[in-house]
């Protein structure tokens, strides 16, 4: 294997990422790319690049994809408002049918994107391959469910053969009705069910600062949740850290939250010794 043809310029160095090559062979790891990453098509190239670097690199990685700002935009050509209750869209018969498709092209464009360059990928959503079996949310939110049991055979099987599963978060009821379901919820039940070795979140911001406002590089379980106690954490990051502890406290390795939006983060933060973001470990 040619390191220098594969590898971009900009990327982590070679030495390291030969060290972390062999650490991670065996391994699998989950990526939650949100939506709010995917604004610039440049990015978007960006995380294909990525994405298929990794799968040359033997590295056997799950996609989870949001895509709140496109589901935002479709509804608002339809003139519908949307309402959140504690962040999750209300989602009626209506928006359901918007949302689902919005994801489903999505997901077909990451797939198209990445079998040009080369890489093999599998669409994961409610109309093909369904893996999330779900229970309802609540009542008040409507079509937004919780994910109740993950269909690994389905995933492990598409990873055998090389191929890359590319998820939409959708799930189906009992009686086969989908559901909405929050992206890093969806990631982190998909990363507990496989006992991945990481789970990642891409986001677009560069994940936890402490109080002098400096990026945390890594931090254990407790010391996280001093910094929640202690209001340094706030707001929109703690869903996002519960997710994330949650994680880690049922057989995932570590969860790293990093900067979608930089170029090649992800290789970053999988090959190289400074990461890309902060890491969480139990």
């Amino acid at each position: 294997m040619d390191l220098n043809k594969i590898l971009p310029k900009n990327g982590p160095p070679i030495n390291e990422v030969t060290k972390y090559i062999e650490k991670y062979k065996n391994d699998l790891i989950v990526i939650k790319y949100g939506g709010n990453v995917f604004i610039d098509r440049n990015i978007f190239d960006n995380f294909i690049t990525d994405i298929n670097i990794l799968n040359k690199l033997g590295l056997s990685v799950v996609v989870i994809h949001g895509g709140g700002p496109r589901i935002k935009r479709e509804l608002e050509k339809s003139n519908i408002q949307s309402k959140f209750i504690r962040g999750l869209r209300v989602t009626d018969k209506k928006i359901i049918g918007i949302v689902e498709s919005v994801l489903i092209d999505f997901n077909d464009d990451i797939v198209n994107s990445l079998e040009k360059k080369g890489s093999k990928a599998i669409s994961i959503h409610t109309k093909k391959n369904n893996i999330i079996e779900i229970i309802p949310e609540q009542e008040e939110l409507g079509f937004v469910g919780i994910p109740k049991k993950i269909n690994n055979d389905v995933l492990l099987n598409i990873i055998k053969q090389n191929k890359i599963p590319i998820i939409s978060p959708l799930g189906l009821d009992k009686n086969d009705q989908a559901h909405n379901i929050n992206g890093d919820t969806a990631a982190m039940a998909i990363a507990k069910s496989l006992k991945s070795r990481r789970l990642l979140l891409m986001t677009n911001v560069d994940g936890v600062l402490n109080k002098e406002k400096k990026l945390v590089e890594e931090i254990s379980s407790s010391e996280i949740l001093k910094l929640i106690k202690d209001k340094t954490i706030t707001e929109g990051m703690i869903p996002k850290i519960n997710a994330c502890l949650d994680a880690v406290n049922n057989g995932v390795t570590a969860v790293g939250i990093i900067n979608g939006t930089k170029q090649h983060s992800c290789l970053w933060e999988i090959y190289s010794d400074k990461g890309s973001g902060i890491l969480i470990r139990k």
